[in-house]
């Protein structure tokens, strides 16, 4: 099963987490906006892909581009998967439901981050 990892990022922009989801040889990423457990939308934005070595990693970042420390990590699957929606399921340390990410407008780096828990339906219907 495919890993993930929520990474609390100091860095010189501001603190933000980065969501990372293994994707096969590279990592897809967005920068959330705040704690991944908050109550309601995070707004969040997508950023290059991360090396692979960032599931394990903690410590300074290259360039200059402050720390990172681990917030969660576990495993995921897709629930479903759109241009413009991707619904995972989570079993992390502290994360375990579904989080859904909607693009926010046209742009495709702009996206709202929202987190279920276990048993609540995602919006097809189906409940985890």
């Amino acid at each position: 099963m495919p890993r993930f990892v929520i990474l609390e990022h100091d860095a010189p922009r501001g603190r933000h987490w980065d969501f990372l989801l293994e994707t096969g040889p590279v990592l897809t990423c967005w920068a959330l906006a705040s704690v991944p457990d908050t109550p309601g939308p995070i707004e969040a934005e997508s950023l290059a892909d991360h090396r692979i070595e960032y599931l394990d990693y903690e410590g300074p970042v290259s360039g200059d581009r402050g720390t990172v420390t681990r917030w969660d990590a576990g495993t995921y699957q897709f629930v479903r998967q759109t241009a413009r929606e991707i619904i995972v399921a989570l079993a992390g340390s502290r994360l375990h439901g579904t989080a859904t990410l909607g693009r926010a407008e046209e742009d495709t780096r702009q996206w709202r981050f929202e987190m279920s828990h276990v048993g609540q339906a995602v919006p097809d219907g189906t409940t985890i």
